[in-house]
């Protein structure tokens, strides 16, 4: 039954319409997960070394001491990339398939994902090195066995909170609370999680609790999907009083006011466009990692740069990328009226635009870190609006996924809008300006790296028509593949 299924799922994915996309991403995530899997076996090997070199202990004690957040990191990755368990159950409620093996397939598949083996490849040489360095096997088997029993519950945990939001959020900002009191030495909450691992380790039987813990959130997801899967009930769309807005202001503009009052609207009304709205606000505050001195690695001239960009470039990411994907759900009645690519596109650039000069002018307060940050943040933004805003415009044709407003799936497996897809997309709009700042900061100083970047980015208010005409011939090529792509589920 099992092989079946995955007969379908292989079916489903090279008949897309946008097959030829999906397998050049599935490239490079592959890519991006043997990265991660190095990453993992150095650390997985070489952290043991690393921390007897610094004289802090015992190295298991400190991983037990720091686990609390290793987990936690692991489960927010996972809130904002996991693929979910989807399946298609439509065309499978009227033939011979018990609820419950469906259940058990669409589960199975976050079992096998990448985000729960991958932590072996951090805790089998950890283990091993732990083994080979004089540490008792059944206190060892017993610790690691509980490692990965939480890694699992992480998965299960995030399969049942993944459709609720708030919950998240709280949890979220009760991390980053307990983070901050421990820099500032108000609150450890490594003091009271770090017993919790040392038990798994000094009493090896204790290892059974988070199995226990594991089967129980299984069967409770297992029951909740079972519950759930029926037409008339799990599958029927939720319908929401709205009140109406004219916003008459925008009337001035003409048919580009028309197409901003309906982006406008779209965002406020819809859970999906407000969580991309809610993410660029977040990403405001990213660039703290960097002109604040927390992380030492972060220090370098180049991450600044990098920083700029995503300080004001969060909504661009996470809203621009997926124009027209907003629109699928009215795109093919769009593409019968007689509707100019070029009004369409400018006002999404537009909007663009004016959230980028909000993220700047809220970014103010960078000016505290020295005039150097808040260079890098104006900097960002003069190249988000001469450059990015055009790439996320031009790589939106190609990523043909419909998106559902009033949910908050993902379009890379199916919940939030920043996802593994976006993230791909955006690597190559972050390198560029790295490479042109560090000529101007290697050949003259770091004030030229900024006036490169700067410079590069008011090209591209000189070049816009140009730009624009390349984008509107590529959104009319790809317009019949879109329109189909927008057909499937």
């Amino acid at each position: 039954m099992f092989k079946h299924f995955l007969g379908l799922q292989w079916k489903s994915f090279y008949r897309s319409a946008s097959f030829k996309t999906e397998i050049w991403f599935k490239i490079l995530m592959a890519l991006g997960a043997l990265w991660f899997i190095g990453w993992f076996l150095l650390m997985g090997y070489g952290i043991y070394f690393f921390l007897e070199d610094a004289g802090l202990g015992d190295p298991l004690r400190v991983v037990n001491r720091f686990m609390v957040y290793y987990l936690t990191f692991d489960l927010v990755f996972r809130y904002m990339l996991q693929k979910m368990p989807v399946t298609n159950i439509k065309p499978l409620l009227y033939l011979p398939f018990k609820k419950s093996q469906v259940v058990n397939f669409s589960l199975g598949k976050t079992v096998v994902s990448f985000f729960n083996w991958s932590h072996a490849f951090f805790f089998v040489p950890f283990s091993v090195v732990l083994l080979t360095k004089g540490y008792p096997f059944a206190q060892v088997v017993g610790w690691h066995l509980a490692m990965m029993a939480i890694i699992y519950c992480n998965n299960f945990i995030n399969v049942m909170v993944n459709n609720k939001d708030a919950v998240f959020y709280v949890f979220a900002g009760l991390v980053i609370l307990a983070g901050i009191s421990q820099f500032y030495q108000w609150f450890d909450i490594t003091l009271y999680a770090q017993p919790i691992f040392d038990y798994f380790y000094d009493m090896p039987w204790t290892a059974i609790v988070p199995w226990a813990l594991l089967l129980v959130l299984y069967f409770s997801a297992f029951g909740y999907f079972k519950k759930h899967m029926y037409l008339d009930g799990g599958l029927a769309k939720k319908h929401t009083e709205v009140r109406t807005e004219n916003l008459d202001w925008l009337n001035r503009f003409g048919n580009l006011g028309t197409f901003l009052k309906n982006d406008i609207k779209l965002i406020k009304r819809n859970k999906r466009s407000r969580t991309a709205v809610l993410t660029g606000f977040f990403f405001i505050f990213y660039g703290l990692l960097f002109f604040t001195g927390a992380i030492e690695a972060y220090d370098g001239p180049f991450w600044k740069i990098f920083a700029g960009i995503f300080v004001t470039g969060g909504f661009l990411f996470s809203f621009g990328q997926y124009v027209p994907s907003w629109d699928s759900s009215y795109y093919p009645l769009m593409m019968s009226q007689n509707i100019k690519y070029r009004e369409y596109l400018s006002s999404k650039w537009y909007l663009i635009i004016i959230a980028t000069v909000i993220s700047t002018i809220l970014a103010t307060f960078y000016v505290y870190f020295g005039w150097e940050a808040y260079a890098a943040v104006l900097v960002g933004a003069i190249y988000n609006i001469g450059i990015n805003s055009y790439l996320v415009l031009w790589g939106g044709a190609y990523v043909k996924t419909p998106i559902e407003l009033t949910s908050n799936k993902k379009a890379f497996g199916d919940k939030q809008a920043f996802n593994a897809k976006t993230l791909l997309l955006t690597l190559p709009k972050l390198l560029l300006p790295m490479v042109i700042y560090a000529i101007g900061h290697f050949l003259i100083s770091p004030l030229a790296g900024y006036l490169f970047v700067a410079a590069f980015g008011l090209m591209g208010f000189v070049f816009k028509e140009r730009a624009f005409k390349m984008i509107e011939g590529i959104y009319k090529k790809e317009k019949y593949k879109t329109l189909l792509a927008y057909k499937q589920k």
